[in-house]
């Protein structure tokens, strides 16, 4: 029943359903396949090629190595039979370059459970070659040579019908004539009485003798420049396993129009053995090098090892020098091409899950599996193709107990995954592999810290696993597999050293403390450090109820430079329907908040806030924390009596956000156009104020760009001295905002600056400040500058920042008034005093008058200037008629 899921099949009394086997793509490993062969071809055909080359690099392998359930042993049968029968092959594998019909494929399970030991290797190999219906005398003769002493009155043939080898090989019946030709050959050559047996029985010293003298009666094998060295040797079966090179001999010695390929693939290498017992593994390295003009293709769940000069000793050829195509390289040695020998076997892509399910189990020619649960398994399997498997048999589980399968059914982690993941682990890995299932990334000092060992070996050799996965961004190369990742820490574990709840809790508070470590030991104060220590230490503390310790100093350091790279926790957004339960739920839907307040409305940012501080979940330190960042929110949502309370409250509490409060109240206070207060503020404030950036904020105001500037400036000085990027960025966009008032060629320079610095940030409301400066910048010169303006003010309309908008409408009068487009300026006041009627931002009615020398309405509020009304009416007035003659004398 070939291409029939006889497991499914017998799963369901339902007759109706198709349970067929499914292959899906790997169509890169396929081309792989076909480039090395066609390589390999032309290199046993180059004529210094040498087959009894001992010394020569070896280039005959083909490595397929992935996790347990990923599809390896599918891909070496599927392989196998394209090789065979190109009928076979999938539509999607194109026809390899060479020609098919040489090829002699031959597939060995190496697992435990199929029994295969080396001397069933060694004759599945010589039954593949049987095929082409010749002896192969130099390793006939020794192999008969072995058999006599090892299996003494059991014939070839009786073993290989005992084994069940005579039914897989269609030729094998002809091997022990092959043999006995080969054997009659040199009896009579040597003229020997008696039986064929005495070739190798009392004629042995003979046939040696011959050889040695290379005798014209013996002259087919004389050649073989090492079978007298074999014949004489103990008959062992450390003897057998240099034999393949006599048969490597052999077949070099065929005709052009009878040679062969021998691609032999051997499967379940992981069986092998173990990284300390290498024995097997040593007798099947022989055969690999020992027979240079045969390709190998293995499959298993680790990486070759043989091109590490560590296991000189071990195996018999080792190092880079000996296979270059199996020495790890750069990322790329993933990649399947030619010259790379050694390839991880990737997830299925969604399209291949979802082919494989929707081929896995029909009816009628329709997939028996509805599409939402298809997607469903899909999406959880991250795209393992056993996963895969297991979710098609809980399918079938679920409708024998008499309902359809749901979608919610298959919300599911399956204990077999965990039993095929730790099957050739050893204690010691196993042990660090729970332990850093508790991490999203880790390096190996940090999982030996978590697992709580004083040595590293059991991290450095389950890194090499193939369910971990590396990657040279982020602060820790490594990760678990996903979906291997869940299932340990999710799926009801049935092994022997399975962990208590007690276990996982050790382990969470070593690896919460190695965390710790890590971020205070970051002397470069290196933001991707803090970020990774504070993304998983927050799920740490949250998952196992931890108390926050470090992580408040870590949250802090956090927001003092204002950069929000995206934290991406979890259980944010879980939170909306378990609700806040910990500390740890609180902290970190605080800095999710704060975070996403750069790309989400401000009344979204003030509600999550609001919401945390309502719980009481948050220590009295980060109380000001969220209570500051909530005022900040208020205030862009133009709540300015709720943003002052806000600020008072963590200015007089004297905490670490004090001085940042104070600049709150500074800010608060221009906002209401009383700047000789927010002047007088901006001088107690210092660095952690930022008091030069306020300075700023109050003079350009005035129309004092010149002062503005200059504070600007040193505020970003100083920024760069403490490094802080964010607040430099913060700075220079400012500083780019005054300059296009008075200098629009000056501030395509700082707008270029502004724009480098912001490349690397999330700062949406200083972007925001950057595109109004290229508004100012450009007023009263580009045409299109209202069609910019609109859609920039739909883009501040989502983000919620009440003054952003403000702005962009004063910069929109300041575009009319050198224009001296009266109508739209008188609109543009008009829209400034609806947006204004708080009393917040007041005074950009009276600029927008100043800037057009219109006098004010009487009803209008009057801000408190620093130098008086009429100053500052005369320094806008300025600015609007030099641009207008700037602008008069670039048109002219």
């Amino acid at each position: 029943m070939a291409g029939r899921d006889l497991r499914t099949l017998f799963s369901s009394n339902d007759r109706s359903i198709a349970a067929s086997e499914a292959f899906t793509n790997r169509q890169a490993q396929w081309q792989a396949v076909t480039a090395c062969l066609a390589e390999h071809v032309r290199h046993v055909a180059r004529t210094d090629f040498d087959v009894e080359d001992l010394e020569a690099p070896r280039h005959n392998i083909l490595v397929f190595h992935g996790v347990g359930g990923i599809g390896k042993s599918t891909l070496s049968r599927k392989i196998e039979a394209s090789l065979a029968h190109s009928e076979h092959r999938p539509a999607q594998w194109e026809s390899p370059s060479y020609p098919e019909e040489r090829a002699l494929p031959v597939r060995i399970d190496l697992a435990r459970a199929a029994g295969m030991d080396f001397e069933r290797v060694i004759l599945a190999i010589r039954l593949a070659v049987a095929v082409l219906g010749r002896p192969m005398a130099a390793f006939d003769l020794a192999l008969r040579r072995y058999w006599q002493h090892n299996h003494p009155g059991e014939s070839i043939e009786d073993y290989l019908r005992r084994g069940g080898l005579l039914s897989r090989f269609s030729a094998a019946a002809a091997l022990p004539q092959q043999m006995q030709s080969a054997l009659s050959d040199i009896a009579q050559a040597l003229l020997l009485p008696g039986t064929v047996g005495s070739a190798l029985g009392h004629g042995a010293g003979v046939l040696v003798k011959a050889l040695r003298e290379r005798r014209q009666s013996v002259r087919a094998l004389a050649g073989c420049s090492r079978l007298a060295d074999l014949l004489e040797a103990e008959p062992d079966l450390e003897a057998l396993s240099f034999y393949p090179h006599l048969l490597a001999w052999d077949l070099a010695q065929l005709p052009a129009d009878k040679s062969a390929l021998p691609v032999i693939l051997l499967d379940t290498f992981e069986d092998t053995g173990d990284r300390t017992h290498r024995d097997f593994e040593r007798l099947l390295q022989r055969i690999v090098w020992l027979m240079p003009n045969a390709f190998f293709v293995m499959t298993g769940r680790n990486r070759l090892q043989w091109a590490e000069t560590s296991l000189e000793g071990q195996l018999d050829w080792v190092g880079p020098s000996a296979w270059p195509g199996l020495a790890p390289g750069d990322a790329a040695y993933t990649r399947p091409h030619a010259s790379n020998r050694q390839i991880l076997i990737g997830d299925f892509s969604p399209e291949d899950c979802e082919d494989y399910l929707t081929r896995r189990l029909s009816r009628d020619g329709q997939p028996l599996i509805t599409e939402p649960v298809r997607r469903t398994i899909a999406e959880r399997s991250h795209g393992l193709p056993l996963y895969l498997d297991l979710s098609v048999m809980r399918y079938l589980e679920l409708r024998r107990g008499g309902r359809q399968p749901q979608v919610t059914d298959f919300d599911h982690d399956f204990p077999a995954l965990i039993a095929r993941t730790l099957s050739d682990l050893t204690a010691e890995e196993r042990h660090v592999l729970r332990s850093v299932s508790l991490l999203s990334a880790f390096s190996v000092r940090l999982a030996t810290q978590v697992a709580g060992m004083d040595h590293d070996a059991p991290a450095l050799r389950l890194i090499e696993r193939p369910f971990i996965r590396e990657s040279s961004s982020g602060v820790w190369p490594f990760h678990i597999h996903d979906l291997i990742r869940s299932a340990i820490r999710n799926a009801d574990d049935g092994s022997d050293d399975r962990w208590s709840q007690q276990d996982w809790q050790r382990a969470a508070e070593r690896a919460f403390h190695a965390l710790e470590a890590q971020w205070r030991q970051d002397l470069r104060h290196d933001r991707t450090v803090l970020v990774g220590c504070l993304h998983q230490g927050l799920l740490l503390a949250r998952d196992f109820r931890l108390d926050l310790g470090w992580l408040v100093d870590a949250a802090f350091q956090y927001v003092a430079d204002s950069i929000w790279e995206p934290l991406a926790l979890p259980s944010v957004e879980n939170t909306s329907t378990r609700g806040l339960q910990t500390a740890a739920d609180a902290l970190v839907e605080t800095l999710s908040a704060i975070a996403r307040r750069q790309h989400e409305h401000r009344a979204r940012t003030a509600s999550r806030l609001s919401a945390v501080l309502a719980s009481g979940l948050l220590p009295d330190e980060l109380v000001e924390l969220a209570t500051y960042y909530l005022a900040k929110a208020q205030r862009g949502l133009g709540l300015t009596g709720d943003s002052r309370q806000g600020m008072q409250r963590v200015a007089s509490a004297g905490g670490r956000l004090a001085s940042a409060a104070g600049r709150g109240l500074a800010h608060l206070s221009r906002l209401s156009g009383d700047f000789p207060a927010a002047l007088d503020a901006a001088g107690r404030l210092g660095w952690e104020g930022r008091h030069h950036r306020v300075l700023g904020d109050v003079w350009w105001l005035q129309g004092d760009m010149y002062r503005a500037a200059a504070a600007y400036l040193a505020a970003r000085s100083e920024a760069e001295q403490h490094g802080m990027a964010g607040e430099t960025a913060m700075s220079q966009a400012h500083l780019a905002f005054a300059v296009a008032f008075t200098d629009p060629r000056r501030a395509d320079d700082e707008l270029d600056l502004t724009d480098q610095l912001l490349s690397r940030l999330s700062l949406r409301s200083t972007e925001m400040t950057a595109r109004i400066a290229a508004l100012v910048r450009d007023a009263g010169y580009a045409a299109d500058l209202p069609d910019r303006a609109a859609v920039l003010l739909a883009e501040i309309g989502v983000s919620g920042i009440s003054y952003a908008a403000a702005k962009l409408h004063l910069t929109l009068c300041f575009h009319h008034a050198v224009l001296g487009a009266q109508d739209e300026l008188e609109a543009g006041i008009a829209r400034l005093r609806e947006l204004t009627r708080s009393g917040d931002y007041a005074y950009y009615v009276e600029i927008a008058h100043f800037m057009a020398d219109l006098p004010l309405p009487a009803e209008t509020a009057r801000a408190r200037w620093i130098d008086g009304e009429q100053r500052t009416r005369e320094r806008w007035r300025n600015i609007v008629t030099t641009r207008r003659e700037r602008f008069g004398d670039d048109r002219g």
